[in-house]
């Protein structure tokens, strides 16, 4: 009986280090930061899929290449290359996990979430994350492909 134990915990353990994998991202510009990790919780494969009336986790490690005293987020669905606002509940980096002023040299954590209402269609489309500095220069741009569904 013991070997099936060991077995079962095994198998658990790599089902939970295949949900805490660091997702595969597209960096889309990321001009006065450098992205390290990005994490959507839950999300254990991709793409995401999104459930309506769900809210994720997003957590990005990222270094600053600049100071600024504030940043703020852009999130988008791209669809058919265009670009369609999404909104979040806190555009203010200040506010989600990030100690300003940020400091050049400086590797931060970037906590938010990104609720996903029942309204929204099911549909697959890319989602964009901007994180914008004092000059409108991007600390980081980061794409995922999801799927919205019910």
């Amino acid at each position: 009986m013991v070997p099936s134990a060991l077995t079962l915990l095994l198998v658990l353990g790599a089902a939970a280090t295949v949900l805490a994998e660091p997702l595969r991202f597209v960096d889309c510009g990321s001009i006065d930061g450098s992205i390290q990790e990005v994490n959507v919780s839950p999300c254990p494969t991709q793409p995401c899929l999104l459930h309506r009336g769900t809210s994720y986790s997003i957590n990005v490690t990222f270094s600053s290449k600049i100071e600024s005293q504030g940043s703020k987020a852009k999130v988008y669905g791209e669809m058919l290359h265009v670009d369609v606002p999404f909104p979040i509940p806190e555009p203010d980096g200040c506010k989600s996990g990030i100690q300003c002023p940020i400091r050049k040299g400086r590797s931060y954590s970037y906590l938010n979430k990104l609720p996903v209402k029942d309204e929204y269609p099911s549909v697959k489309l890319i989602v964009k994350w901007e994180l914008v500095d004092d000059q409108g220069q991007m600390l980081f741009c980061w794409k995922i492909p999801v799927q919205i569904t019910s």
